[in-house]
């Protein structure tokens, strides 16, 4: 068996992992992330939700009941995480706009506006309310988005539907950093004779290039142009992964992908090392600290058993709320799902509430009381918490 020592072990490829294994990276730390695979992120709209509790995310945290993981991230420390992400994704080429102050609204793939934060820069144009005059540009044979749904709630609305030769959102978005391809698209569009305000397309223009690519666009047609988040997979959500997955390593950071944790080496009240699963003979990655990340149940970080919740890396106490047949509403819609309460409950350092070892910090979907959809609380939960388990587990090894 091979050993690799550490500082550092982030588990968990999410944004919380990547944000808090930049930020200790960063601080000259030798930083490890083991991920069994791709993160969530890669399936969300790529959309920032901070707090969709009130107007203003700031307010809506502040309301939030007392025992909200939240209440430990201090509000200079939020506006510290959200601006770094905005620089980060400057940096990469892939610029987000928003203000933490101030909620907006985003068009969604079904017609409904939903509630965030910051939004990708190609999001920017998508209207605010049903009133306005869009055309919507779909794609043939692409499957989960249907303009029907929208133009039956935004009255004024038309759309178009263009063969691109290909029928995922993958094989399209590559398709649209071919510049023959472009250009042929953007012939295409102006034998339409638009006659809307803004023109909507789904969110397939260009792997990493989509800003660039959209201003082409709008220069072409004159008008504003706007990516619509699509139901998974999703490219603005693979572009917010692989962005943070790049800084992660431009700070210094190393990524063992697809290395599952299968195990754990301890002694006393201290973690020493995790092992995994990689091809060949299993590894013992030892480290001073660990920071878990690895998601809810989505993110495959918690697994409810018939009468319980566990979490699978450290065996760590989970906060489980109440009995199971308590757990769900009737209403499968329903924003009150007990379930969404389950997690790891932490101190304000970020340490497990009644944790028997000292060395462990814990951020991101797997907390506890967070209720995710409930609240709106989404990748700029996050990032606050990433980077304050972060700050706390700097201390601990300083």
């Amino acid at each position: 068996m091979s050993v690799i020592e550490y500082d550092v072990i982030v588990i968990g490829a999410g944004v919380a992992g990547l944000t808090a294994g930049a930020f200790l990276a960063g601080k000259g730390l030798k930083v490890a992330l083991v991920t069994s695979g791709e993160p969530t992120a890669c399936l969300s709209t790529g959309c920032i939700d901070v707090c969709a509790q009130a107007k203003n995310p700031l307010q809506g945290i502040e309301n939030l009941p007392d025992e909200h993981p939240y209440h430990f991230v201090p509000p200079p420390m939020i506006h510290q995480a959200l601006s770094d992400f905005q620089q980060i994704m400057t940096n990469r080429m892939l610029p987000y706009t928003g203000l933490l102050q101030e909620n907006s609204l985003v068009l969604s793939a079904i017609g409904a506006f939903k509630t965030t934060c910051l939004l990708p820069v190609t999001m920017q144009a998508s209207p605010k309310s049903d009133d306005e005059k869009i055309h919507i540009v779909t794609f043939a044979g692409l499957k989960d988005f249907y303009p029907g749904y929208i133009i039956s709630r935004l009255k004024k609305s038309s759309f178009s539907t263009y063969d691109a030769g290909v029928s995922t959102t993958m094989g399209i978005a590559a398709n649209f950093e071919k510049e023959s391809f472009l250009e042929a698209f953007l012939l295409w569009m102006e034998k339409l004779g638009i006659r809307e305000d803004k023109i909507a397309v789904p969110a397939v223009l260009g792997l990493e290039s989509a800003p660039v690519i959209l201003q082409k666009i709008e220069n072409r047609l004159e008008r504003p142009v706007f990516e619509i988040p699509t139901i998974p997979p999703s490219m603005p959500g693979r572009r917010l992964f692989n962005a943070l997955k790049d800084h992660f390593r431009h700070q210094g950071g190393d990524i063992y992908w697809n290395w599952p944790v299968s195990g754990v080496e301890k002694t006393g009240r201290l973690i020493e090392a995790v092992i995994t699963e990689s091809p060949g003979a299993p590894n013992s990655i030892n480290a001073r600290a660990f920071l878990l990340a690895s998601g809810s149940f989505v993110g495959g970080g918690l697994l409810a058993l018939r009468r319980t919740i566990v979490e699978k890396i450290f065996d760590l106490p989970v906060f489980v709320p109440g009995q199971r047949e308590t757990w769900f509403n009737q209403d499968y819609f329903s924003a009150d799902h007990g379930i969404g309460r389950a997690g790891i409950a932490v101190d304000s350092s970020f340490r497990p509430a009644d944790c028997r070892w000292d060395n462990i910090f814990v951020c991101g979907a797997i907390l506890a009381h967070t209720e995710a959809l409930k609240n709106g609380c989404g990748h700029g939960f996050a990032m606050a918490t990433g980077q304050a388990a972060a700050l706390s587990c700097l201390e601990y090894l300083q």
